[in-house]
């Protein structure tokens, strides 16, 4: 066996170290993706929360300016 071959026993502890490191990766992913998809489910009520007031507000404006020009044809 020459110098620059790597020994079996070194391959073991890289490979361990990159096994570590892609196990730490995944798990910061996953966490992240986690919070991701809470943030998301939040992000999609409130914009049904604000599609609904803007819906009730334009109803309110539309009636307001139905009653107004009934009262100027009514003048």
């Amino acid at each position: 066996m020459s110098d620059s071959t790597p020994k079996p026993a070194t391959e073991y502890n890289q490979l361990e170290k990159q096994l570590d490191e892609l196990l730490k990766r995944y798990h910061l992913l996953k966490t992240e993706n986690e919070s991701l998809k809470v943030k998301q489910e939040s992000l999609v009520k409130e914009k049904a929360k604000l599609l609904a007031k803007t819906t009730l507000a334009k109803t309110k404006v539309e009636a307001m300016i139905t009653r107004l020009k009934a009262m100027e044809e009514g003048s």
